[in-house]
Parts: C-alpha cells; structure tokens; sequence
C-alpha cells in the first residue's frame, strides 16, 4: 500500500515537472500575441485612431519598446509610433494618433516590431484591421472645445456637426 502511494507521488511529481517544462519550452517563443484591435470613433472631439492590445506571453525585460507602423488611410507614408513596454505590464495599448479617411471594410496594415533595449527586433507581428464604420459618420469639427467641453462655436447652428466644406480632407478613392 505504502508503495503504491509513493508511485503516485513520484508519477504526480514528474507529471508537475513536465508540465513546468512545456511552460518554458512556450517562454522561448513569441513575446506577444495581439489580444484586441479596433478602430476608436470618438463623436464629441471629432476624430478616429488606431487602437491595438497586446497581450505578454512571457516576463518582459527592462527597456524593451514597441515600434508600431500604421497604414495611413489617407495614402501617404505610414504613421510609425513607439511605446515603451514597462516590465510588470499586464497588456500594452498601442494607439494612433487622429487619422483621416478610414473606410467601412477595407483592410488596413499594421505591423509592430517589439525591439530590446539595443534596439535588437525580438518579434514582428504583421496583421490588419477592418473598420465597421465609415469616418463620415464623425461630425466634420469637434462638438466640443476646451478643458470644460464648452460647445463649439464653429458648428454653432450645426448641431450634427456637419459643416458646408465638410472636414477638409481630401479622401483618396478606392
């Protein structure tokens, strides 16, 4: 009785080990994995921006960093930020700044590069992201301005935010 006890004990405890093995073996692979991409409309300041989140799958080092490049959708060169990843992260936000013309359904790129303190690339992640709306519904000027969200006095009478010259923006045809 005693020996089959000290089996299961043993077999439990390789199984233990095994198990911690495949966990590190996973830790020799990728850093992150995208966990969230969308595109954020926001109403009231009138403007749309990248929003992608990254999940860690293994201890982040001290001065790794993000490089992010976006497609523009109004063509042009790509918009390329940065962000620090901070050790004890949970995820790390990625975000554009304000873009024009983005488009109902139409893919668009995003590649990120997290980098090492060097500035050595650890991993590349390529993927796209598809809006589900068109930026035309977004008023053409802010509805609000100011610290206080004072009304805006350029769409006074204009209470969709809809303006005669619209935002302004030349939007390339696809």
């Amino acid at each position: 009785m005693a020996e089959g006890r000290f089996r299961l004990a043993a077999f439990a405890l390789c199984a233990v080990l095994a198990l911690a093995a495949c966990r590190e073996q996973g830790a020799e692979g990728e850093y992150f994995e995208v966990s969230g991409r969308m595109f954020v409309f926001n109403y009231r300041l009138a403007t749309a921006h990248y929003l992608v989140t990254l999940r860690p799958m293994r201890p982040i080092a001290s001065g790794q960093k993000a490089v992010v490049r976006f497609e523009n959708p109004a063509g042009g060169d790509e918009i390329e930020t940065s962000r620090t990843i901070w050790p004890r992260s949970e995820k790390l936000v990625l975000e554009s700044p304000p873009v024009e013309c983005v488009v109902k359904d139409r893919p668009y790129k995003i590649s990120i590069a997290i980098e090492d303190a060097g500035g050595e690339v650890l991993q590349r992640i390529e993927t796209t992201l598809k809006s589900s709306e068109d930026q035309s519904v977004l008023p053409d000027r802010p509805l609000v301005v100011g610290p206080f969200y004072s009304p805006n006095p350029d769409v006074a009478g204009h209470p969709d935010g809809k303006i005669p010259g619209g935002r302004g923006v030349i939007c390339p045809k696809l």
